[in-house]
């Protein structure tokens, strides 16, 4: 097996080995493996504190944060209090100082008193209770040997979690599938018991014993729980239900919550009451010895059990399913089921190189929830270029708030003072309006991103963190405020972003100037004793020291829609791109520029009018770089309708540039705000017009920018349907892709 070794971060601790029920469908007990007839009925003090201290040696040796350790059984409950004692303390102790330790226990509930809780409580064991649903779906299968039912004393034991003192401990419900019971009366009876969690598992099967399947149907278990899916939803989905979590999770780009679904590694191991160290119980379905290692706690560190090749196995992720389930496009999802559930005897592949034996019904489910619920977890960035905005500008506030909280730990007292300035700024609706347009400035971000990678790296790196008051100034003078502000400058310039750039010092000098607004400008004064006060007039070209922003306004008319760029050459931290910047140009070179500009834009509103309303919603700065060829531009890490591009190149190079530049830059704003797809490179991909395959990240990239070049070179719309194929049948695509896929299917 290959990949670095997976620390395990959940223990299945197994205290007591019997159980006072004889639940029918029991993996333990009813299924292939039987070697609980062998074990110890109680875990002893020996396991105990072998245990303890293997498990916390693993912690320190792979600085885990947290280990759980969940007391299981059979029924935990009958090792009785004085053993669960024991089991709390020798844990706690040996986790002191190395990590943090999270208990939990799974119980049927019967046994469930306050003499347990007290316990539980005084060591925040959080506990776990099992409950199929009514009492006829109870009844089915959770009966005592002489087949009376447990179902009063389950809710008695759920009860007595739901009161004030104990209810800080309840974990939820956990409840096993049978499609005979009524699946709106299994969901009622457990949302009325108001648990934080209800957990559906599906009955362990293999290929070898399959689940029962009354009707024939290949996916009467996705019937069943899309069944209780839609009542879910008609409730207002009161409580969480974590298979129903772990779909749209995954659908929308995020990881998987359970074990049964996903292709996250597994990092649990079981320890039995006579200390063998085995994997995941549910292996026990599968045959005799399918769970075992041949490691114990006696012998053997946990780091030797992570190395074991049935562990690795169900830690390999996309590479560990079945190869008709890695062309699956819900792998992604389902994962593949959970191992246990791919296991079969006899056949071409390998015992468990199957996919699982409810295949239908996963991809069933997955699919249903997708159908029921694809609208509300569209990103409605997608389709609006107004909500896309809002949320690039909000994820930039984002990022000034989190450099506050961070630079406010270290006690800087000038960080306090301009922080006390911000809020002034934003005081006022003219100064929250100045300082969201100064926070929309793309090479903002920029600053942002720098000066908390500076931190993160140099606890003490303010250095960055201190141009705020360069943005605040900005901010004041957009917004015409009379609030002065005391702004550093360097090598003697002083930048106000997006405004311009004023010669203040000599080469190298550094200082504090103090910026004021007034009415169509901005007063400098270099300090407090400087009688000299420079007035500047923003709408006024060039003066003495004095260089701003460049423009380019083309008004809307015949030849096509409006056009408002600002050419940036100015920023200090215009250098977010892959190519170097350019020098500033001079009004020579940057009148050249802006005409060349200008002249392109007249070319893509003559060949191509909806593309130019496109691309003028989605441009507003250009910074010329070095090194690009004319009608290759480049997107870098900025905030959203940034776009390097060529100093020379002729009008169509560059008109195909800002095409291409703009189709580049709305999908990394729409990636920074949104998942459009997940597990990027597990998957290669054809593509038409290359000869090796490629990952999903550059076929949806290429595919999209060629779309928007068809009007200037036909050719590059070649292979497109096709391409459009190949990402409508990708696992990678989220629900969120597959709405831009549609968008882009209507554009061609």
């Amino acid at each position: 097996m290959t990949g670095p070794l997976v620390p395990f971060r959940e223990v299945v601790l197994k205290v007591h080995s019997r159980c006072d029920l004889a639940c029918d469908h029991c993996y333990v007990y009813e299924h292939a493996d039987q070697s609980w007839r062998t074990r110890p009925r109680t875990i002893s003090d020996d396991v105990i504190f072998r245990t303890a201290q293997r498990l916390a040696e693993h912690a320190k040796a792979h600085a885990l944060p947290s280990v759980s350790v969940i007391l299981h059984g059979g029924e935990p409950l009958l090792a009785g209090p004085a053993r669960l004692r024991r089991v709390c303390e020798v844990l706690t102790s040996a986790f002191d100082g190395v990590a943090e330790l999270d208990l939990r226990i799974h119980t049927n509930g019967l046994q469930l008193s306050p003499r347990y809780l007290d316990l539980f409580d005084e060591f925040n064991v959080r506990v776990g209770i099992s409950l199929d649903g009514d009492r006829a779906a109870n009844d089915r299968h959770r009966r005592y040997a002489d087949g009376r039912s447990s179902h009063p004393l389950v809710l008695k034991a759920v009860e007595l979690l739901r009161q004030e003192r104990y209810r800080h401990l309840d974990l939820g419900l956990l409840c096993t599938v049978d499609i005979e019971n009524d699946p709106i009366a299994v969901l009622d009876a457990l949302t009325e018991l108001d648990p934080p969690l209800i957990d559906f598992l599906l009955p362990h099967a293999t290929w070898d014993d399959p689940p029962p399947r009354p009707d024939g149907s290949p996916t009467a278990y996705a019937d069943w729980l899309l069944a209780v899916f839609d009542r879910w939803q008609e409730q207002g989905r009161p409580v969480p239900v974590r298979l129903f979590s772990s779909v749209l999770s995954t659908l929308s780009g995020g990881p998987s919550l359970t074990e049964s679904l996903g292709l996250a590694p597994t990092d649990l191991v079981v320890v039995e009451t006579d200390g063998q160290l085995e994997q995941v119980d549910s292996l026990k379905s599968a045959y005799e010895g399918a769970a075992a290692t041949g490691f114990d706690v006696f012998t053997h560190t946990f780091d030797e059990v992570a190395a074991h090749p049935g562990v690795r196995a169900r830690q390999l992720g996309l590479a560990g399913v079945s190869e008709a389930c890695r062309r699956c496009p819900v792998v992604r999802s389902c994962g593949g089921g959970l191992y246990t559930h791919r296991y079969r005897s006899t056949g071409p592949s390998g015992e468990f190189d199957n996919p699982s034996v409810y295949c239908e019904d996963l991809a069933a489910l997955v699919r249903g929830i997708e159908a029921r619920t694809a609208a509300s977890l569209v990103a409605p960035e997608l389709a609006d270029p107004a909500e896309l905005a809002a949320s690039q500008r909000d994820l930039t506030r984002m990022l000034l708030a989190r450099l506050n909280a961070d630079v406010e730990e270290r006690g800087d007292e000038r960080w306090a003072r301009a922080w006390e300035l911000a809020a002034a700024v934003e005081a006022s609706e003219e100064g929250a309006r100045g300082l969201d347009e100064v926070l929309s400035h793309p090479y903002t971000r920029t600053w942002l991103l720098r000066a908390l990678e500076a931190l993160h790296e140099r606890p003490g790196a303010v250095r960055d963190a201190l141009r705020l008051p360069a943005y605040l100034a900005a901010a004041a003078v957009r917004a015409g405020l009379d609030i002065p502000v005391d702004v550093g400058y360097e090598d003697g310039r002083l930048v106000l972003p997006g405004l311009g750039e004023l010669r203040i010092g000599g080469s190298g000098e550094r200082g504090t100037a103090r910026v004021r607004a007034v009415e169509g400008g901005l007063l400098v004064r270099r300090d407090e004793g400087d009688p000299a006060e420079r007035r500047i007039t923003l709408s006024s070209a060039a003066g003495p020291g004095w260089r701003p922003v460049r423009r380019l306004i083309v008004p809307g008319g015949a030849s096509g829609p409006a056009l408002d760029l600002v050419l940036d050459d100015l920023d200090p931290y215009r250098d977010c791109f892959a190519a170097p910047a350019a020098a500033a140009l001079d009004d020579r070179a940057a009148a050249d520029l802006l005409g060349r500009i200008g002249d392109a834009w007249a070319l893509i509103g003559a060949k191509t009018p909806l593309r130019a309303a496109e691309t003028a919603g989605r441009l507003t700065t250009l910074t010329p770089l070095t090194g690009l060829a004319p009608a290759e531009p480049a997107v870098g890490r900025h905030g959203r309708g940034a776009l390097g591009i060529a100093v020379d190149g002729s009008a169509e190079e560059l008109a195909i540039a800002l095409l291409r530049g703009s189709r580049r830059a709305e999908l990394q704003a729409l990636a920074d705000v949104t998942d459009l797809y997940a597990a990027d490179g597990s998957w290669e991909h054809r593509i038409p017009w290359e000869e090796e395959p490629v990952p999903f990240s550059r076929l949806l990239a290429d595919t999209y920018e060629r779309m928007a070049l068809g009007a200037f070179e036909p050719r590059c719309l070649e292979g497109v349907p096709q391409a459009l194929d190949t990402l409508e049948g990708a696992a990678e695509l989220t629900v969120s892709g597959k709405r831009l896929l549609d968008l882009m299917r209507k554009e061609i």
